[in-house]
């Protein structure tokens, strides 16, 4: 698919690591793959034609099937794909998208528009349910109903690998370009600092899902400690994250130049950065694009944060990078910063200067390579490890020394000792179960004899179970666990799922559940009876996800549920295996209602029973569903069967006797037209039966219906 002239642009322009659109000369550009800036075009191409063309229309497949080719051939290298949404740019892998051009400025102000911040697009997503998606997304929200982000029910419920992230900022004041004389927490709404201080606060407390009270003032908002402790108890999805970085990188760039417009957003960036905890700011840095980009972020905030927010960045920055600063560095650096601050004669801008200088020379040499030969570098290595141990009383019958050295020494030797023992309960006791993990992964004999019983050891204090009581989980110790536990963990995972309804978390949990595959299938089968019906929707998807090799009995019970996203969930699981499809088709395409029989008739497209067949024309010739998408369906499902009596019905929803001489000429161009003209040009293109519809169909003034009579492309959609 060829894109519109306006997107005719070279695509290594599109995506650029400069989230405000300026050219930096002194920086390298870091631009996405072209893969990635491909995807975004096709996607913005492909809601901006679901908004001007209805349903049905052939140039909708079409682009459906480009952003679904490009999508499938990200996700065989991703888990899932994650995009932040700022209101002009798209933040994708920690890359703010050009706010200048076109098509993904439109994108991104669309997505903001239905009050939307980040979309993740997961694998195993299919053709119909991208589909789904881009029709719903792609229609401009209406002033007289609510936008998708207000619509959670429908946002959470209607897709399983299509997630989108609604932007909860309803207690912050809106200050965009037309409010420009309103003064919000101290910051000027009418600058473009303003509007990216308040970008910012508004995507850390959009996250927060409960830092701040309701009746909390727009003022304590606004204050950096607020949007500092929303950004370090955050516990949400990626793309939230990449938000709040492409408005760091946005600010870095700002406040390189002085000005009493920057002044403000100067003072509370550095503010933000001194309240962030160390580890938080590591992340964000981490995220932050490749090494060159965060290097030029660094330098970027060193010009314009203050000396003490210049020194936590360089502290992150060399964590992120791998780096290590000796403490004597650190505290020449602290001390310049005290001088700059405090000192009010001469020395403090001297200090000033000084600190910026090391900085940007700190910086730029971490990409030097080291200059001491190799062998030189590792005797000086050798010689720092082996200092000389101070003397110690062998009489005594405990040597001082730390519990995880004397765990890797026994680990080392496979040598199990009551001393190795006492000291992995002595760090159990401590809260050092991370260590403990560490030393078992690079235990040089993972499946010798002291491993397996310091695991055992471990398994005793129930330690999965107790991370998922913690207040705030510690999920990278959480998904170390499961992998070690294995199908064990799937009953922890499920309590904790019945016992805490927090969105964010339950996302976790259910994505640990499929890190166990198939084996965990018998534990979420005998769960889902006793499940509430939010969380028996949730279990259904995990289960279409794990792809048992049987269809799970339990589901078939959820058929008849009286809640229609569980009978649709169960559909759309059943009818993937051969056992239970044709009867799972046939309890969808009976359901009341018409998003049940939707998924199924679907699900019908790649093959309808003969059973179902029969159902289909039943209604429809009862005129018993009113959506045109679902009708439009129903034709394609029946028409799969390509016997005589299929192909007289689908003629007979294409053609109509009319007029005073009572000729047959086509039916008014619906959905349900155009895709019996496709059904016919798809499956009778050769015969003469069809030869009559066809022939008026190429000969219509419509271009819609003569796109859908083309034997070429119907092959194409089909």
């Amino acid at each position: 698919m060829s894109p519109p002239p306006s997107a005719s642009a070279p695509l290594a322009g599109a995506v650029a690591a400069s989230p405000v659109g300026e050219a930096d000369t002194g920086s390298r550009s870091n631009s996405l793959p072209r893969e990635l800036s491909d995807f975004l075009l096709e996607l913005s191409v492909a809601l901006h034609k679901h908004a001007i063309y209805p349903p049905g229309h052939p140039l909708l497949a079409q682009t459906v099937d480009a952003v679904h080719e490009l999508l499938g051939a990200l996700l065989q290298e991703r888990g899932a794909l994650s995009i932040g949404v700022a209101r002009r740019q798209l933040i994708i892998e920690g890359v703010a998208t050009d706010a200048g051009h076109p098509l993904l400025a439109e994108l991104a102000a669309k997505l903001h528009r239905h009050h939307v911040g980040a979309v993740k697009f997961a694998r195993g997503i299919d053709r119909a349910e991208l589909s789904d998606a881009l029709s719903v997304v792609g229609l401009e929200p209406q002033r007289d109903a609510q936008p998708l982000g207000m619509q959670p029910e429908l946002i959470q419920s209607r897709w399983v690998n299509v997630k989108l992230f609604p932007l909860t900022y309803d207690r912050l004041q809106l200050l965009d370009g037309e409010e420009a004389g309103q003064p919000a927490g101290g910051v000027r709404g009418g600058s473009h600092s303003a509007q990216l201080w308040v970008g910012l606060a508004r995507a850390a407390i959009a996250a927060d899902r409960g830092g701040l009270s309701d009746d909390a003032s727009t003022d304590v908002a606004m204050e950096p400690e607020a949007v500092a402790h929303a950004i370090d108890e955050h516990d949400r999805e990626k793309a939230y994250d990449q938000v709040i970085v492409g408005y760091l990188l946005q600010i870095a760039r700002e406040i390189r130049v002085e000005g009493a417009e920057t002044a403000g957003l100067q003072k509370r960036i550095s503010a933000l950065v001194g309240s962030l905890q160390p580890e938080t700011l590591q992340r964000l840095l981490e995220m932050g694009g490749d090494a060159p980009q965060r290097r030029r972020f660094v330098l970027d905030a060193s010009q314009g944060m203050t000396v003490n927010a210049v020194v936590e960045l360089v502290r992150a920055a060399a964590s992120a990078e791998g780096q290590t600063i000796s403490h004597s560095l650190v505290r020449m650096l602290t001390k310049l910063a005290s001088h700059a601050t405090n000192d009010s004669t001469s020395r403090g801008p001297a200090a000033d200067r000084a600190l910026r200088e090391h900085v940007e020379r700190l910086v730029s040499s971490w990409s030097l390579d080291d200059p001491n030969p190799a062998m030189y570098s590792a005797a000086l290595e050798h010689m720092a490890q082996n200092e000389a141990a101070p003397l110690v009383d062998r009489t005594r019958a405990d040597l001082t020394c730390e519990p995880s050295r004397v765990v890797a020494m026994g680990l080392e030797m496979d040598d199990i000792g009551e001393r190795v023992l006492r000291a992995v309960t002595t760090m159990l006791d401590a809260g050092a179960l991370a260590p403990l993990l560490d030393l078992l992964d690079a235990a040089p004999f993972p499946a010798g004899t002291l491993a397996p019983l310091i695991w055992e050891r471990i398994c005793v204090r129930d330690p999965l179970r107790e991370q998922l009581a913690e207040s705030r989980v510690d999920h990278a110790l959480v998904r170390r666990l499961v992998v070690r536990t294995g199908p064990a963990a799937a009953r922890p995972l499920l309590e904790t799922l019945d016992r805490r309804p927090e969105a964010s978390l339950q996302e976790r949990l259910l994505n640990y559940l499929s890190l166990l595959g198939p084996a965990a299938v018998p534990a979420i089968s005998d769960h889902l009876a006793a499940a509430t019906p939010a969380l028996a929707r949730e279990l259904m998807a995990c289960l279409a996800k794990l792809a048992p090799p049987d269809a799970p009995s339990a589901v078939s019970e959820f058929t008849y549920h009286p809640d229609p996203t569980l009978r649709r969930e169960a559909v759309r699981l059943l009818a993937g295996y051969p056992d239970t499809r044709e009867e799972a088709l046939l309890s969808g395409v009976r359901d009341p209602d018409e998003r049940v029989a939707y998924s199924a008739l679907l699900a019908a497209q790649a093959g309808c029973p003969e059973s179902v067949a029969v159902v289909i024309r039943e209604r429809m010739n009862r005129d018993e569903w009113e959506e045109l998408a679902v009708r439009a369906a129903a034709v394609r499902a029946a028409a799969t069967i390509r016997d005589d009596a299929t192909l007289e019905w689908v003629l007979s929803r294409a053609l109509q006797v009319g007029g005073l001489l009572r000729r047959t000429r086509l039916a008014p161009p619906t959905p349900e037209v155009l895709a019996s003209l496709n059904a016919l040009a798809t499956y009778w293109a050769d015969d003469p039966r069809a030869e009559p519809a066809l022939t008026l169909a190429l000969k219509s003034s419509s271009s819609s219906v003569r796109a859908a009579a083309q034997r070429e492309r119907a092959s194409t959609m089909a």
